[in-house]
């Protein structure tokens, strides 16, 4: 496959399309694009409802095609000046390529001006948005809260996105450090207004009068399976069965907390945008990698790092299949990492493996992080 791979980059293609796909996605198509002046391929990324979206740098074809391909595709196809392939692709990895010569014709390599498509459209009538003064009252979008915007649309995708092989009638969802809840209330409209599921969400927060202004904002609109809560994520205990976790930019070990409970309950699903890792940035210290330590802000980001990679290893461990991935563009928001872990039937082999990792980390840089200590004082791992 790597010589395959190989011949495909030479030729120069101007569109790959692979099809077919046995696991996450069912199609992907690669572009070639000019975008900010800069040549790159698009790759859009089908599920059986969304189109997902992510700039290749020409130079990386190779290495994004053969990322892609090891997700199980059937077929691939490769458009080229002055000839296509035809690419016919085993379950065990084997390839048949046929190629035919094509009329040579002028390719003209367009920048990316289509609008971007969103669940919850600019002119839907979403009063709650209304009132949270994303839409003005013509259900424009704000200009102040475009960013918002794009941040609560691009959650709605991710969670559209875990569940869509959710077959039951209802959910319950507890979000940690809900803040204004602008989220929780995007989740629960599009959950129950526009998916009809039986939706409960408990949003908890620190703050005494942002928990009494949602309270009365989910009763003025109707959304009785909403409520918010006074409290403080560690030690909090929920009374029904949690399916799903949200936590957006809870400070430092918080995130653990919110991690921790998630895995308790067995919740199914997971969605964690971390904020402020101080933690490891206090401890973090390396007799082999010292030059890491030197500068301020190089510390701090690698212990950023180092921390939601081992949040990621212990979920891991403890039986969830994680991601860890852009949220939003960083030039919306600089806290722009999201841990996505849904749970399944992880392997042994592979929890034992990413427990060692995160060991490994800890022991290299001398830390004790938050979530792994709770989750081995409990005996959970």
């Amino acid at each position: 496959m790597t010589e395959l791979i190989s011949d495909i980059v030479d030729v120069g293609p101007y569109k790959i399309v692979l099809s077919g796909g046995r696991e996450e996605y069912r199609k992907l198509v690669f572009a070639k694009k000019m975008i900010k002046g800069i040549r790159c391929y698009q790759l859009e990324k089908y599920t059986d409802k969304q189109v997902f979206h992510e700039n290749i740098a020409e130079d990386k074809l190779g290495e994004s095609l053969s990322d892609q391909l090891s997700r199980k595709f059937r077929q691939m196809n490769v458009f080229a000046q002055g000839e296509e392939w035809d690419v016919k692709i085993s379950k065990n990895g084997k390839y048949n390529v046929s190629k035919r010569k094509t009329d040579v014709k002028t390719i003209t390599i367009t920048g990316n001006n289509r609008k971007k498509k969103y669940i919850l459209e600019e002119g839907m009538d979403i009063p709650v948005f209304v009132e949270l003064g994303i839409f003005t009252k013509d259900r424009k979008v704000s200009r102040p809260m475009y960013d918002k915007f794009k941040q609560i649309n691009r959650f709605a995708e991710i969670v559209d996105d875990v569940m869509k092989d959710y077959r039951k009638s209802s959910i319950n969802i507890v979000d940690f450090g809900c803040g204004k809840s602008y989220l929780t209330f995007v989740v629960y409209y599009y959950l129950h207004e526009i998916k009809g599921l039986d939706v409960h969400i408990v949003g908890l927060d620190l703050k005494e009068q942002v928990i009494k202004d949602c309270n009365a904002l989910a009763k003025k609109f109707g959304y009785t399976g909403l409520t918010f809560k006074l409290g403080d994520i560690n030690g909090y205990k929920s009374d029904m069965q949690v399916d799903m976790v949200m936590t957006l930019h809870a400070c430092d070990v918080a995130t653990d907390y919110a991690l921790y409970n998630a895995i308790i309950w067995k919740a199914d699903y997971i969605l964690s945008v971390p904020c402020c890792q101080h933690e490891l940035n206090r401890q973090i210290c390396s007799d082999e990698l010292n030059g890491l330590m030197r500068f301020g802000i190089v510390k701090e980001r690698v212990a950023a790092l180092m921390t939601d990679s081992i949040r990621g290893l212990m979920l891991e461990t403890c039986g969830y299949k994680t991601d860890i991935m852009e949220f939003i563009d960083i030039a919306h928001s600089p806290k722009n990492l999201l841990i996505r872990a849904v749970r399944k039937n992880v392997s042994q082999e592979k929890r034992q493996r990413a427990l060692g990792d995160a060991e490994a980390l800890c022991e290299e840089f001398h830390t004790e992080q938050t979530l792994m200590k709770m989750l081995k004082t409990d005996g959970v791992i």
